[in-house]
């Protein structure tokens, strides 16, 4: 899926999806379905995604959260612009108003994943019990210990445990992935002393006992 048309940004804990006026639905459904269909890794699981409140039909949403809910991931409308309150002149007979009770969030929306909006530099550490996706670089001497997948849309050249409390299953993501060491669950892995660049981006994950890195398509 190209970048110039479907943009993604961090918000409140998971992600926005924004599309083109001139974007057709079926074009959306396709390009998103090609994306979760290649295992890449372009959303990990358990990922809030949120798409804007009026670009879709009813029915229209209804089809992204299938198709978002069969890969693993919660679909939601992004949360309308907040609205001042209205305060009504002084009564001449004020009466009481029960407050309306906060509507609980579904227990599925608790799922979410840290979001980091900006370059991890040496020196500085994150440390989550789920996912988490850096929309700049993970530089020497930085590190992430995260209990589920970590994404990184920029180069990793710092320390990353994925899987830290013991899942094997999850896995590492970077668009140049050149880190000085990566774990996943209790397995370890160093980067080589001249990595190859092969100009996609990399992922990490255990297979037969032993972290494997290929490189996938965004």
């Amino acid at each position: 899926m190209s970048e110039d048309k479907i943009k993604i940004k961090g918000e409140n804990g998971g992600l926005m999806l924004g599309f083109p006026a001139d974007m057709d639905f079926s074009e959306i459904v396709a390009e998103l379905g090609a994306k979760l269909e290649s295992g890449s890794g372009f959303f990990l699981r358990g990922t809030l995604v949120r798409v804007p409140r009026d670009r879709f039909a009813k029915e229209e949403f209804a089809e992204l959260q299938e198709l978002f809910r069969t890969h693993g991931l919660i679909c939601r409308l992004a949360k309308p612009e907040p609205v001042a309150p209205f305060v009504p002149p002084a009564a001449a007979h004020p009466r009481e108003v029960e407050p309306v009770p906060p509507q609980e969030k579904p227990q599925e929306e608790l799922q979410r994943m840290l979001v980091i909006d900006k370059t991890l530099r040496g020196g500085q550490a994150v440390e989550t019990e789920g996912s988490v996706i850096v929309f700049g670089n993970v530089n020497p001497g930085a590190q992430i210990t995260a209990g589920g997948s970590v994404d990184i849309r920029g180069t990793c050249r710092g320390v990353i445990h994925a899987g830290a409390a013991g899942d094997s299953t999850a896995f590492i993501i970077a668009d140049h992935l050149m880190p000085t060491q990566i774990r996943i669950a209790n397995y370890v892995a160093r980067s080589p002393d001249e990595p190859e660049d092969s100009g996609k981006a990399e992922r990490a994950y255990v297979k037969d006992g032993q972290i494997v890195i290929e490189p996938i398509e965004r």
